[in-house]
């Protein structure tokens, strides 16, 4: 009876939180339609939007009636891993809606454009010269409130206890402040700003405010996403780059690291490791890049270090834009943008991949077991690594941890590698765009498309929602979802 009340009150927590996100999300659906102030002649588009927010908010009102409960519950991690995985699935079903009727996408294609925008990739199978001011628009909508999960965090600030299973599950377990409802808002607080900067500086360098605010959105989100064809090589500025890069580091860090900074403790941000390894991985892939590929690629010396920097930065960060396209591009500067992709961005930020972090700690593992060799039996060892918040000791059970995600990852991206390659697709352009899309970066080397094999496309589709997430969480989430559910079900039917 006790598992059974436990059980209970736990789902209708989640249950009623999954109502309370679809009814937040089906709000930032009918956004868009503020373009119409703009272009009212895209009105013809408006049952696009409304038709999926009224369900989703119908949808979100019913289970937070039904559901409700009676008291605060604090859910576990493995909790805020069903709440996450539910809603994020829910969600970017709902927001497909538009493109396929719109645009008159495949249900595939229209789902693999939205899971792009809300796991922040930036890989897209729409054609933007065709595709409506609306639509540019929700894509961008959806990379910003993806970026750093929008949905959850606003949750966050309202249900109070739930809300620390849920960032922590979603990979956002470290916060601004102690208290989890505070630190939410302050991060609303600083987002908000980075996109209010960020589009202003984008006008400021000669973009029109739609084009503006779209690259705003894409660059502090680490998306990607473009109103052009070509990308930010759209304008061949360097003011225009000049203002990416800035934006495209910021999305790189930490929320916990940007608050540091902006309060000025400069101090504890030289420490962080993170900084550090990001001012090493930028200099030298940058180095790399400019002297075997883009020197001989591009004559003009301030072109090719331009080129260099920008797309090096772009693939670190995974925000996936570019300046150019990579058809002429040697093996050797590819496999560079793949490694950096795979690396990925700062824990707790807007980016994916691996993240330095962990790559940092890999790297004092190996040092620390050399060390450890020359030391006598009987010695006591303690290590200890700078985060975002100071300086913390490290255990056998978080290295060990880390060896088991950075494996796991592996694993799912050599797989995805062989289904690529399976559906015909070269082993370079396999390698490139897999690691774009687990490690959401969206850069392309033209195998994204609207025409590539289905199997392709889910497969992509799976890996950008993986990436997305921290998957160990989920995947542990799933298997405590199928574990309860038959226990739950099981003794209602017993005691009915």
């Amino acid at each position: 009876m006790r598992e059974k009340e436990y059980l209970k009150r736990h789902y209708a927590a989640i249950i009623s939180s999954v109502g309370l996100i679809l009814l937040l999300s089906s709000a930032l659906m009918v956004s868009p339609l503020l373009i119409l102030f703009i272009h009212p002649e895209e009105s013809e588009h408006l049952l696009a939007f409304v038709f999926p927010a009224g369900c989703s908010a119908f949808l979100g009102i019913v289970l937070r009636r039904l559901y409700r409960s009676e008291s605060n519950v604090t859910l576990s991690i493995q909790e805020g891993g069903i709440i996450v995985l539910i809603s994020w699935i829910t969600v970017i079903v709902f927001s497909a809606w538009p493109f396929v009727s719109i645009l008159g996408l495949t249900f595939s294609s229209a789902l693999f454009e939205s899971m792009s925008g809300w796991t922040t990739t930036g890989l897209s199978v729409v054609d933007v010269l065709n595709a409506s001011c609306m639509i540019l628009l929700w894509r961008s909508i959806t990379q910003l409130a993806g970026g750093a999960g929008l949905a959850i965090i606003m949750m966050s600030a309202i249900v109070g206890p739930t809300g620390m299973g849920i960032s922590g599950a979603e990979g956002r377990g470290d916060q601004l402040l102690p208290h989890v409802r505070q630190s939410a808002r302050l991060v609303l607080i600083i987002y908000s700003g980075y996109a209010a900067v960020g589009t202003l500086a984008y006008q400021m360098a000669g973009m029109s405010f739609f084009d503006a605010i779209n690259h705003s959105f894409a660059a502090v989100s680490t998306g990607g996403f473009s109103t052009h064809t070509e990308n930010i090589g759209y304008w061949d500025s360097p003011v225009i780059e000049a203002v990416s890069i800035p934006l495209m580091l910021i999305g790189n860090l930490s929320f916990v690291t940007a608050w540091s900074l902006l309060r000025g403790r400069l101090r504890l941000v030289k420490r962080n490791n993170e900084i550090r390894v990001m001012s090493v991985l930028i200099p030298l892939a940058a180095t790399l890049v400019l002297i075997f590929t883009s020197l001989s690629i591009y004559p003009q010396l301030a072109k090719a270090i331009r080129v260099a920097v920008f797309e090096t930065i772009s693939a670190l960060t995974t925000t996936g834009f570019q300046t150019v396209g990579y058809g002429n591009w040697n093996d050797f500067g590819l496999f560079i943008l793949i490694l950096l992709m795979l690396i990925g961005g700062g824990t707790c930020s807007t980016a994916g991949g691996v993240k330095q972090f962990r790559l940092y700690l890999l790297w004092k593992s190996l040092i620390w077991e050399v060390k450890r060799s020359f030391l006598p039996r009987t010695a006591v060892a303690e290590y200890s690594i700078w985060e975002s918040n100071g300086r913390a000791f490290v255990d056998d059970s978080r290295i060990r941890q880390v060896c088991v995600f950075v494996f796991l990852y592996t694993m799912v991206y050599l797989a995805g590698v062989m289904v690529l390659c399976a559906c015909g697709f070269s082993l370079k352009e396999s390698l490139f765009e897999f690691a774009s899309a687990i490690g959401n970066a969206g850069l392309s080397v033209g195998v994204t498309s609207a025409r590539m094999p289905v199997v392709a496309m889910w497969a992509m589709t799976f890996a950008m929602f993986l990436g997305r997430l921290e998957f160990i969480v989920v995947i542990i989430s799933i298997l405590k979802l199928s574990g309860d559910l038959p226990r739950l079900m099981a003794r209602t039917s017993y005691r009915s």
